[in-house]
Formats: structure tokens, sequence, C-alpha cells
């Protein structure tokens, strides 16, 4: 017959849900490999309080996000928590846990792991029953199943796991995953399911993990624990103080040595920079150019005033792409009185509703759940109508006051936009100027776009549309030194940045330094 879990006495119940997985961690996993093998686990301070807050959460916590720097023992702290899922005190009566990884091997190292430890202790073995050639493991006591899974095996249907953990999520290139999207909707079934992201942060805004932290750190959901250790943005390579911001087990079981050889030779080798600032320092550094930095743009996302809109002389930018795409219209004014004169931007982007969830998987984001969140508008049918989209935008910016003095736009279907505009009465009183999307059409509008970056004068409100488009876009020089927004990487859109840098020239007024590189370089 198979024995109780190893979740202690009566008395224990006294504790928090917290405290007892940190018990069962420590007093029943051995170290399951390297130097200190066999010995009792010791968990860190900071796992220690990442347990804590994501168990003894009030509010119940529906996803946990720990984000850090590689060699901090982040897959170590998964195949604990899976064991105390599985046969410590979070077992429920016949659930299923899920680890998941984006390749074989790595899926299999959570599951090695969690063997090892298992193997070591013969009281944790005799309430186990292992699997080895299928990745599983049976929690005999209360009929629980682990499943270590990997998105190349696509084996992810057909489950229902109450906890999943994600293993270095911060690798998938895009705004969703079938993968991911498989084991979220597969915890439908459960009213408090456990979602675990663990990962070093991925190189771009627009990258799931990425969309994940800024999700939750702006709406401050208190069912998402987040925990993000990370450089700060421009520290030198070779900083102690943004190896340990970076590094919480630095000094414990992480290798001071082995970061200062890592950032030598990053610092030596200028190629080896990006990658060392993503691995070593959990930056969010792209490994190509981007046109606008990362934390350049953050540094903007003030949220736009209406009141500052409504007061100012606003200017419309006009992307209308191809039919099946994104439309997007930017408004733009300029606080001419107070705020150092800054630029505040209020987008509107369009997408067929017909195809919304084809679109989604293409391009790899979140459409449906943005148009649910009042971020998009979904436009019945399954191509963009100009006369509903023109009719939208009449309306709104009749109920939000405003009339802009200008509509800057890309010619690309305009004269099939215009006349649906003229039919219901939008922007009849504006000035239509068309900008070409050339070399000198563009470029003088993208400097003035980075001066207002530079200078903290714009105010995009990290609304997630100009995010995307601004974490997707990269520029293309001629040989003059000029300037134009390339699609670069294939399906992303930055039709929304588009729209943005037309209306923000419009109403720029040139005030303050341009973009000066050196300067935001130093």
């Amino acid at each position: 017959m198979p024995r109780t879990p190893p979740q202690g006495t009566a008395g224990d119940m006294t504790e928090t849900r917290g405290a007892r997985v940190i018990r069962f961690i420590e007093r029943h996993c051995l170290v399951p490999e390297g130097e200190l093998v066999g010995r009792p686990m010791e968990l860190a301070p900071f796992q220690k309080r990442f347990i804590l807050e994501v168990y003894d959460n009030p509010h119940g916590t529906r996803r946990a996000l720990l984000s850090m720097a590689r060699k901090n023992a982040k897959t170590t702290l998964i195949a604990m928590l899976v064991l105390a899922h599985l046969i410590g005190p979070e077992a429920k009566q016949n659930s299923q846990i899920v680890s998941g990884g984006l390749t074989r091997g790595q899926a299999a190292l959570v599951f090695d792991l969690a063997v090892k430890c298992v193997r070591l202790n013969p009281r944790l073995a005799r309430l186990v029953h292992i699997v080895d050639s299928l990745k599983r493991m049976k929690g005999l006591a209360l009929n629980t199943e682990y499943r270590a899974l990997s998105a190349q095996a696509g084996a992810a249907h057909g489950l229902s796991p109450l906890v999943a953990i994600l293993d270095e999520i911060g690798q998938i290139d895009g705004e969703s995953s079938p993968f991911i999207e498989a084991i979220t909707t597969a915890q439908g079934a459960y009213a408090r399911p456990l979602l675990f992201g663990i990962s070093t942060s991925a190189r771009s805004d627009a990258s799931m993990f990425s969309i994940w932290l800024d999700d939750a750190k702006r709406t401050r959901d208190p069912s998402i624990v987040v925990h993000e250790y990370r450089a700060a943005d421009g520290c030198a390579v070779d900083d102690p103080t943004a190896w340990a911001a970076a590094n919480p087990a630095l000094g414990l079981f992480r290798d001071a040595g082995d970061l200062a050889k890592a950032a030598e030779r990053a610092k030596r080798l200028p190629s080896e920079e990006a990658a060392f600032r993503n691995l070593y320092l959990n930056q969010r550094i792209a490994l190509e150019s981007l046109f606008i930095a990362p934390a350049l743009w953050q540094g903007n996302d003030g949220a736009p005033e209406l009141a500052v809109m409504r007061a100012n002389s606003s200017a419309i930018g006009l992307d209308l792409s191809a039919r099946g795409d994104l439309t997007a219209a930017v408004i733009a004014a300029r606080d001419e009185e107070t705020d150092g004169g800054a630029v505040h931007l209020l987008p509107f982007v369009f997408t067929p509703l017909g195809t919304i969830g084809e679109r989604s998987r293409r391009d790899r984001a979140p459409y449906e759940q943005w148009a649910r969140d009042g971020y998009m508008v979904a436009v019945p049918g399954d191509v963009i109508e100009y006369d509903y989209v023109a009719a939208y935008l009449a309306r709104e910016l009749e109920a939000l006051g405003l009339e802009p003095a200008v509509v800057a736009f890309d010619r690309w279907r305009i004269k099939e936009f215009q006349r649906s505009a003229m039919d219901c009465g939008f922007a009849g009183s504006a000035d239509w100027q068309a900008i070409p999307q050339t070399y000198s059409g563009m470029s003088p509008r993208l400097e003035a776009f980075e001066s207002l970056l530079l200078q903290r004068r714009l105010r995009h409100g990290g609304h997630p549309l100009l995010t995307m488009a601004a974490a997707n876009a990269v520029t293309k020089l001629d040989p003059a030194g000029n300037r134009i927004l390339n699609k670069e990487r294939g399906r992303r859109r930055i039709d929304p940045l588009v729209a943005a840098v037309m209306a923000a020239f419009a109403v720029y007024d040139g005030a303050g330094q341009a973009f000066d590189a050196e300067a935001w370089i130093a």
C-alpha cells in the first residue's frame, strides 16, 4: 500500500501554504546533482519569498512569473514545485501537473531533476511510480500525475492540468504560442488553476513573456505574482551591482567568477554584448537593430490626457494597409502650455472580426484578447470595410470632443477611404496630407519621433498595439543615411507606429534638441 505523502502532522496545518511548501522541500528533497548532491535542499531567500507570495496570496494566485538571469537554479526550483504538487502539501486528489519546455531536451531537464530528487530519498521513492520513457510520474497516494511536455512533441492537447509550470518561455519569439495556448486553455476546467512562468528575459517587448510581465505590472492584477530580477538599462557589463540585480543567487550558488569571465568577454567582443545582457543581466536586448530601444519606449509610457488633446490642435496619422490586415489611426496632440510640450497619442487599430483568430495565430499576437479589452476594434466581416472605419472614427472623435486639423496618410487605398470619409463626414474640414513612404518622406519624421522619445516628450500610455509595433520596427538606411521603417521581421505588424510617427510630426514643433545618438548612448 502506498504511504501518505510526507506533508507533516496535523499540527502543521497551522502553517501557511507557503510555509508548508518550503518545509516539504527543505525536509524531504535532496540536492539532485552538483557538488552538494544528496544533501538536504536549502532554499535561498529569494526562492522562499517567491514561494510565500505565490501560495499565501490572500487574493489567490492565478499566475506566477519569475524572471532572472541564467544559472540561478530556475529549473531546480521548477522540479521542487512539481514534487510539492505531486506528493507534497499541494497534492490534490486525481490532479494533473505539467511542466513545459520548447524542446524535448529542455522539457527533460525538469523531469530528470525531479526524478533524481525522488530516487535519492527512499521515502519519496516509495510514493512515486516513474515512467522514464514517457517522462511521467504518478503520485501513488492521491493518484496525482505529472508529465513533462515539449513544444516539439506537440503533446499538450487532451490534458487538464491543475498546475502548469513553464520553463524558459522567454525564448518564445512572438506574442503567443500554440503550445502555450494549448496548456493554458487546458486549465479552463478548474476554477483556480495555477500557472508558473519561470524564465530569463525575452529579447523584445513584443515577445509573449514580456507581454505577460508588462501586463501584470500595468494592471496590478492581485492574482498575478511577479518577481523580476534585472540589471538597470544602460549599465556597464562589468558592473558588479548590475550582476547582483539580475542574479539573486549570486554568492550562494551562482558563481561570481563565471559571471566576471563572461562580462570580460562581452566587453572585449562587442558582438557578444547583446547576448550577455540578455542571458546574464536579464535585459530585453534584441539581437537585431531596432528603431526604438525598449528602455526609451518604456520611458515615455505616461498616459495621454483627453483634456490636453481637446484644448490643443490635433492631427491624425492614417495607415490603411491591406484590407485583411491592420488599419491604424493615431491621434496626436501637443500640450502647448505645460508638461514640456509633450505629444499625447491616442490610437485606434482595426482588424476584421471574421478572421481575427486566424490572424492572431499568423501574427502571433493576442488580437482577440486586445479586442475584448478595448484596445482593438474588430470590424464585422472578413475584410476591413472603410465605411465602417470612417464612421467609427467620426463617432468617436465627436464623442471625445476632438476635431483634428490634419490627416497625415499613406497613399495606400486612400481614395477608397476618402470616399467613405466624405459620406459620413469624417475629418471634412481637415487638411489631408499625403506622406510618401520613402526615405525623403519618412526620415525627418523618424528623427522628430526619436527626438520626442529622447526628451521624454511622448505619452503613449503603454498601449499594447503601439508597444508591439515599436518592438517590431527596424529601420533601413539609404546611402545618404536617410531612413524608412522596414518590416524586416516578416509577419510582424508596425502599422500603428507608422500612423503615430506621421501624426506626431504633424504637431511637432521642433522645440528642444534634435535627436542626438551620442547623447542617448551616454
